[in-house]
């Protein structure tokens, strides 16, 4: 138990990190599923677009 009280900050931390890492890969599937780019740019003229957009 003792271990846990010292280290609490940095469990703390951890588990925000944790989360914000897991909101970012949300927002990237979600948006991979709703058929946006993840660069912003559009796909017009990238080189990769055959091999990232199926259809």
């Amino acid at each position: 138990m003792s271990w846990f009280t010292n280290n609490l900050g940095s469990i703390l931390i951890g588990g925000v990190v944790l989360l914000l890492v897991a909101g970012a890969v949300f927002v990237l599937v979600r948006n991979k599923k709703k058929g946006k780019s993840s660069c912003g740019c559009g796909c017009a003229n990238c080189a990769m677009k055959g091999s990232c957009h199926k259809g």
